[in-house]
């Protein structure tokens, strides 16, 4: 496979008007869905949390496909799948960590119907030595991809010790491929991975940070490197402000597009406030935020478009002071549809962007903050968000089915 290295260049853009949220109107609340508890503790079925009442110190990300939950347990070093319902299907696990999980101790590894005693799920148990988890996602085919470390031995002390990430490939029934590294298959570590995505034609996308920025590698169905597209900080579009006013430029997220060779980068524009009395710099504002298409095949800036900020209201007495915040980008389904959250008093606050611009949904995910320990959320293809959310006795995976939302625009 013959390799693309992506330089970016920059067109001026011409910045896309659409409609801003009503914020006159009270935020409408999704409803959730609570579909299955987990209890804490050593079985296979169960979350190993060592440090529940240390928040910062939990890992335990999710992701949702076509109804199935992939949740690692970073703590117990185990990947479990699990039904909507509940229902454990398969297992990888560090034996190193884990107790045999007990239906492979049985004489039958089925789940049988209680109604008519019929099979409905096998469920599968492979041992694989991880290390140190970070992202998860699973592809079409449900091909699980997890970050991971390589061992000690596997990578030499006085190269950079900065490249030890790789990609774990698994198949559906959890058979291990083998990792992806840089140029493929068994290639060099990554630097640090941000984050993992899978494409409507099950094509692996690796974000990176790197020194200078971003690096994005692009790979095949089979693992080969189609493109990588490293993405500086220096060359990133800037927008118009003031004379003499210093602009901040920082790019938070990087997203593929599902169905397209496209990727999407949010950068948050600030500037910095003076004190009109002193002329001295009192502080940083929001100026903009954009989300940039960047075309892989020509590496081209496509129009932008402008997200509104979150605005956070403050009252003492009879002043209001209004803070703008920059949303976090969620992710963007196969419709085009994209995704902002942002946590606040209440939950999350949720975005909802037409893929022109021209609609944007204000929504709510009623989370109350006091007692959460730790969430983490999973956005699928098709528009439903996804979470586990920990909580101090135990914990819940659910969604809420904005996929209705966007399915009732595009009738």
């Amino acid at each position: 496979m013959c390799q693309k290295n992506i330089f970016v260049f920059i067109l001026l853009p011409i910045i896309l008007l659409f409609s801003s949220c009503n914020r006159n109107n009270k935020m409408v609340s999704l409803q959730e869905q609570n579909l299955f508890t987990l209890e804490y503790g050593m079985f296979e079925n169960e979350l190993r949390m060592f440090n529940i009442n240390t928040a910062g110190n939990i890992q335990a990300p999710i992701c949702m496909e076509d109804g199935m939950f992939y949740i690692e347990n970073s703590e117990a070093k185990k990947i479990m799948l699990f039904t909507s319902y509940g229902d454990l299907v398969q297992i990888i696990y560090n034996k190193d960590y884990n107790p045999t999980p007990s239906f492979v101790q049985k004489s039958s590894t089925t789940l049988l119907n209680e109604t008519d005693n019929t099979e409905i799920i096998t469920q599968k148990a492979i041992e694989y030595p991880f290390i140190n988890f970070g992202a998860i996602t699973a592809d079409n085919n449900k091909k699980i991809y997890v970050v991971d470390y390589l061992p000690s031995e596997r990578y030499k002390e006085e190269d950079n010790s900065f490249l030890r990430q790789v990609v774990l490939r698994f198949k559906a029934d959890g058979t291990f491929i083998g990792y992806l590294g840089q140029e493929g298959p068994g290639g060099t570590p990554f630097p640090f991975i941000e984050n993992i995505y899978t494409t409507q034609n099950n094509e692996l996308v690796v974000v990176c940070r790197t020194a200078s920025g971003f690096s994005v590698f692009w790979y095949t169905t089979d693992g080969f490197l189609k493109y990588k597209i490293p993405i500086e900080q220096t060359k990133l579009p800037k927008i118009k402000t003031e004379h003499n006013v210093d602009q901040y430029i920082f790019l938070s997220k990087i997203v593929p597009d599902y169905t397209e060779e496209k990727l999407y980068l949010k950068i948050d524009y600030q500037v910095s406030e003076q004190d009109e009395s002193s002329r001295v710099q009192a502080g940083i504002l929001l100026k903009q935020t954009s989300l940039y298409p960047l075309n892989v095949v020509t590496g081209v800036f496509e129009e932008p478009l402008i997200i509104p900020p979150y605005e956070d209201v403050e009252t003492e007495g009879y002043t209001k002071t209004v803070h703008k915040l920059a949303y976090d980008f969620l992710g963007v389904t196969d419709s085009g549809w994209f995704f902002f959250t942002i946590g606040d008093a209440t939950g999350y606050s949720v975005l909802l962007v037409q893929p022109n611009g021209q609609k944007i949904l204000s929504r709510h995910l009623d989370i109350n903050p006091e007692d959460t320990l730790y969430q983490s959320f999973s956005l699928s293809h098709d528009g439903i968000i996804s979470a586990l959310i920990v909580k101090k006795e135990e914990a819940k995976v659910c969604w809420w089915r904005t996929d209705s939302i966007i399915k009732s625009f595009l009738q």
